[in-house]
């Protein structure tokens, strides 16, 4: 965007957003029109200076818009930081806000979002998904839903998984197994769209409508 930007400083926190041109570039990259893109940027706003007032979003307050509590903590959460944060800074600004929540929009392809819940599973960033990682998922998507499994029960569910998923029965899930695994299977794409994405009107509305409320920000 004709900026010199330094080393130190990654594209999002240098470069402004700029309602015309960003707008339109992140619109045509993604399933959001460009009001929904500038009603984005305000909740955006709104999110970054929720708990620390820097122009970014961190985990405390992603953590804040889908728990409404800083302090709720959730290896699901952490993940789907980590997709949000492309540059792996610890922040989030705002064009991997956008380009990431689309992932989760109705319309986006499902291969796509395939491909995003690979590596929400691929804990160890190995290209593989393997049998405690899995474990893992199943027990942080387990307590996202405030259910309790006896241990034997979890442990059926990650042997039935790479009973059918792990095809070359080598004890690890790549990415052809896990297409294939979810295309028998499409319920795992579940956690991979926010329905309301589809009118932006509806979502998070509390923070659209009405900005963050001091208690909410109470652990």
């Amino acid at each position: 965007m004709g900026c010199k930007i330094s080393k130190s400083a990654p594209l999002e926190e240098s470069t402004p957003y700029n309602s015309l041109h960003d707008r339109s570039a992140l619109a045509s990259d993604t399933p959001f029109s460009e009001s929904e893109i500038e009603s984005l940027h305000n909740l955006f706003q709104k999110l970054s200076d929720s708990v620390i007032k820097d122009g970014l979003i961190h985990k405390e307050e992603l953590r804040l818009a889908i728990f409404k509590n800083v302090n709720e903590r959730n290896l699901f959460l952490d993940r789907i930081f980590d997709l949000f944060d492309a540059n792996k800074n610890g922040r989030i600004g705002f064009e991997e806000f956008v380009k990431t929540l689309s992932v989760f929009h109705p319309n986006t392809p499902k291969a796509v979002k395939i491909a995003h819940a690979f590596k929400l599973y691929d804990l160890r960033h190995t290209g593989f998904i393997e049998r405690e990682e899995l474990r893992e998922m199943v027990l942080a998507l387990l307590s996202e839903s405030d259910l309790v499994l006896p241990d034997d029960v979890v442990k059926m569910i990650v042997d039935k998984t790479f009973d059918e998923a792990d095809a070359k029965g080598d004890g690890k899930i790549d990415e052809e197994e896990w297409k294939a695994y979810v295309a028998q299977n499409p319920s795992l794409l579940k956690h991979m769209t926010i329905p309301y994405l589809i009118d932006m009107r509806l979502a998070f509305p509390s923070f659209v409508d009405s900005g963050v409320k001091s208690s909410d920000l109470k652990a």
